[in-house]
């Protein structure tokens, strides 16, 4: 059997609140450190990604959510990718790049410009997903996130 045609990408709504915060403190707390920054948007992703014009995404796989990305808005063409986790037990199934195809679908339905992402070196898996998706390395200015040690973009 496929598991990509039982994996569902699913909106952010009100009642799925918990998904991004448990997925993303998983992925953080096993490979880096949860910065304040990332506490602040996880625990309140209501008002500090949806209110703001971003969105929320969470892959459905036989009736569990288990893996979200969201795309923050920067300005109205311009939207980082953040905040992609996939649970253990799952990772290898294509869910990332089922993710990842959706937030590209997203943008190009959004008339957006350009995609980046902030990400770290040691996590090959992601940065050859990336690459896969068209997306490419840039100068990364400090102080965004600590974890952080490259910026990559993709020009929609």
């Amino acid at each position: 059997m496929n598991t990509e045609n039982t994996v569902v990408i699913i909106p952010f709504s009100s009642d799925l609140k918990e998904p991004i915060k448990t997925l993303n403190l998983e992925w953080l707390s096993r490979h880096f450190k949860v910065e304040p920054k990332d506490e602040r948007v996880l625990s309140n992703p209501q008002e500090e990604i949806i209110d703001k014009g971003g969105m929320i995404f969470y892959a459905k796989y036989n009736d569990k959510i288990v893996g979200t990305v969201s795309l923050l808005k920067m300005n109205d063409t311009e939207f980082e990718l953040s905040k992609m986790a996939v649970t253990d037990g799952v990772q290898g199934l294509g869910i990332g790049k089922k993710l990842m195809e959706h937030c590209v679908k997203t943008a190009k339905e959004n008339n957006l410009k350009k995609i980046i992402i902030y990400s770290n070196r040691k996590l090959v898996p992601a940065i050859t997903l990336y690459e896969k998706f068209g997306f490419k390395e840039i100068p990364l200015e400090a102080g965004i996130y600590e974890r952080a040690d490259i910026k990559m973009e993709k020009l929609i």
